[in-house]
């Protein structure tokens, strides 16, 4: 069966009025700094928020697809993530993390008011389009019958501890402030490792503390895998390998030493051992070649 497409771009707005969500936040005085509307439709919040004076840009995938090289203090994303399907949503939580600068602060907003979700046929451009409520596990700023605003700031900026048990004595439960996260979703995050194996070597954690990958729930799953392919096309950008290696270590048995799980996307370099073939079967010394 032929897959509907969904065509999320449809539901941009002409404006003539700054945006709910984005005048509240300037009344607030909430957007500081260098500014990212991610997402931003035609781009009227953006072209008016220059006109006043602020530091903004706007990207969106479909009308100003330049997309953005350096990182932002305040990134709005407004109305975006409700007409988007999970594997796009997370997409989207993974690149705003990334754009933001480690001491900046994101505001997703999304709609209250949907009473159908699925794909619908757009009321004017009679097209299929997408719409689902979202429930992000961040602070919540603002909540009326139409929207909510959420707050997001990178996951070991913020007092976490109380959204997920902490582990004593666990490094990724107890994350260093210091460390700079590449990515993040609602339920995973990655960061490079800091005693790697190669230059660009990254870590992708669940935020639960599960000790087996099999401990997971098949979302938690699906949501580290997600992060893993996103992960290996930035090193790509990056450090230009000519390979990765990919592993899970579960249980003693099999090397793990850190128990709470972790995926390692490691980037291979042509000439960085004598002879790769074999890969991963070099877990245990002797199998490697055969």
């Amino acid at each position: 069966m032929k897959r509907i497409k969904n065509n999320p771009h449809l539901t941009a707005k002409e404006r003539t009025a700054i945006s709910f969500p984005t005048r509240l936040l300037k009344e607030k005085n909430l957007l500081q700094g260098e500014i990212l509307d991610f997402g931003c439709g035609f781009g009227f919040d953006t072209d008016q928020l220059q006109k006043e004076g602020y530091d903004i840009i706007g990207y969106d995938n479909y009308y100003r697809p330049e997309y953005p090289t350096k990182r932002f203090d305040t990134i709005l994303c407004n109305y975006v993530l409700n007409v988007l399907e999970v594997e796009e949503q997370a997409e989207v939580l993974m690149s705003v993390s990334e754009l933001l600068k480690p001491t900046g602060t994101a505001y997703f907003t999304v709609r209250r008011d949907l009473k159908f979700e699925g794909l619908r046929t757009h009321f004017v451009h009679k097209q299929p389009t997408y719409q689902c409520n979202v429930v992000l596990p961040y602070k919540s700023l603002f909540l009326n019958e139409n929207c909510e605003i959420y707050e997001y700031r990178h996951f070991n900026k913020t007092d976490y501890k109380k959204e997920y048990e902490i582990v004593k004595g666990c490094p990724f439960c107890n994350l260093n402030p210091k460390v700079e996260l590449i990515c993040e979703t609602a339920t995973a995050l990655a960061f490079f490792d800091g005693y790697p194996v190669s230059q660009g070597h990254t870590l992708i954690i669940p935020k639960r503390h599960v000790s087996s990958y099999f401990d997971l729930t098949t979302h938690e799953q699906r949501a580290l895998w997600l992060m893993v392919n996103h992960c290996k096309k930035r090193l790509e950008n990056l450090f230009h390998p000519d390979g990765f290696n990919v592993g899970i270590n579960v249980g003693e048995a099999a090397g793990q030493s850190v128990f709470h799980v972790h995926i390692h996307l490691i980037p291979r370099y042509k000439g960085d051992v004598e002879n790769p073939k074999g890969g991963v079967r070099g877990v245990i010394p002797g199998k490697m070649k055969y």
